[in-house]
């Protein structure tokens, strides 16, 4: 097979939550467990660290990935889903996993996929944990598909565990409350390794500090002792005053990512490093230079991405009701004269507490992801009119987001986000 025909095989052979949601969703660990014993244990040859959240864990993986290369270290980063190329998923200092590689990988083991049948993801993990452990990383910082439990990146037992908070998504597998999310999230907290947790909230505390409690694990919230000052911002990039403990540690810290909920990432990620000096070799320097180039050091790509000007046209790919929430306050304090929204989501979400949380003021060009989950464009502009939205139903995302080009003036705004899904067809 080549390339197009392995990704092709992956895609439409296996179950895949990108694709098709719960029905992928596997209750246990087996078929993990038992790749990696076929694969020799590929996930215990290599330095992890190991990320769960609702939002910021992929921000949060990057700036500490960035900040690792930046320290002279060869640092894998694993993350899902992809946005236009399968291989973004298994990165190696910035570079994706070549597709011969993949092609290899997949060629040499087909034979005990089929016998194993394991689901799309799965094979993914056993994947970079084979491709990081032969190319031989310093490290390697690893982001949880979904939940923390019964994830299968759960199989690696890192120098640190990093949880960055808890919201309202996925509560179909993960519980409808939030200690029950965070009792999934908190799966990933290892005997005796260290815990980071981002935020610190009243309802989830106590599930952490438990969990922390019966595994020995040394514990700290984030927010309890960095604070990160907003200083200024453009829609590219922050720079922060950061305090821990209430004294000046980093004065005008740039950071290569925009959007106000940075802050806590941010404060996350540096918490996160003060675990990690004693086992790389981390400067103030580093970490400063690893922020300041994040983006190009890490591919990093549709979070609060900014693809074009005049108008301006922003891509966020926030999908749940925190993410939706911090992505539209950021969007009140900008200067534009209308904004056009193109959105899409899945099937399997919540659309009505989505749908209350925009805008009424915004024109509004729904469309459906070209992916099974998609929600129907009708649906979603039916529920949103509803809401008091008005718009129109396009039928691909591609046209929708023509529709609000063709529209928008110069110096109007156009918000592309409701789904990675949507976010990936307009990169």
């Amino acid at each position: 097979m080549n390339y197009k025909e392995t990704i092709d095989y992956l895609f439409q052979q296996l179950p895949m939550f990108q694709r098709v949601g719960s029905a992928a969703f596997k209750k246990n660990l087996d078929n993990i467990i038992a790749l990696s014993e076929y694969l020799g244990h590929p996930n215990t040859q290599f330095k992890s660290i190991h990320l769960a959240g609702t939002n910021g864990k992929g921000s949060t993986a990057h700036m500490l990935t960035a900040i690792l290369q930046a320290s002279g270290l060869k640092v894998g980063l694993y993350t899902s889903p992809h946005y236009k190329d399968f291989r973004e998923r298994i990165k190696i200092n910035g570079a994706f996993i070549t597709e011969q590689a993949v092609i290899d990988f997949v060629a040499q083991h087909k034979g005990y996929f089929e016998q194993l049948q394991p689901s799309f993801f799965e094979i993914t993990v056993a994947m970079a944990f084979d491709y990081f452990a032969k190319q031989e990383v310093d490290v390697a910082v690893i982001e949880t598909g979904l939940g923390g439990r019964l994830d299968s990146t759960n199989i690696i037992k890192p120098l640190l565990s990093i949880i960055t908070n808890i919201s309202f998504d996925h509560m179909n597998m993960l519980g409808n409350t939030l200690p029950l999310i965070a009792s999934e999230k908190a799966g990933i907290i290892k005997k005796q390794v260290p815990v980071v947790i981002g935020e610190t909230h009243p309802e989830t505390k106590e599930v952490f500090e438990n969990k922390a409690a019966e595994q020995e694990a040394p514990i700290v919230f984030a927010d309890q002792h960095f604070r990160a000052n907003l200083l200024k911002k453009d829609l590219i990039s922050t720079v922060f005053d950061v305090y821990k403990d209430e004294e000046l540690i980093y004065e005008e810290l740039h950071l290569a990512l925009s959007g106000d909920y940075q802050i806590k990432n941010l404060q996350t990620c540096l918490q996160s490093i003060a675990y990690l000096y004693d086992h790389f070799p981390i400067s103030p320097a580093s970490i400063r230079l690893g922020l300041k180039d994040l983006r190009t050091r890490t591919q990093f790509m549709g979070r609060w991405q900014v693809l074009g000007t005049s108008p301006t046209i922003i891509c966020e790919s926030a999908h749940n009701e925190a993410g939706i929430e911090y992505a539209f306050r950021q969007i009140q304090e900008m200067d534009y004269q209308q904004l056009h929204i193109v959105i899409g989501t899945v099937n399997d979400k919540d659309i009505s507490k989505l749908l209350g949380q925009l805008p009424k003021e915004a024109v509004y060009y729904f469309a459906k992801a070209n992916i099974p989950r998609g929600l129907s464009a009708n649906i979603l502009a039916k529920s949103a009119q509803e809401k008091g939205l008005r718009g129109k139903a396009y039928k691909s995302v591609a046209e929708a987001f023509q529709a609000a080009k063709q529209v928008a003036k110069a110096d109007d705004l156009i918000f592309v986000g409701g789904s990675i899904f949507v976010v990936a067809e307009v990169l």
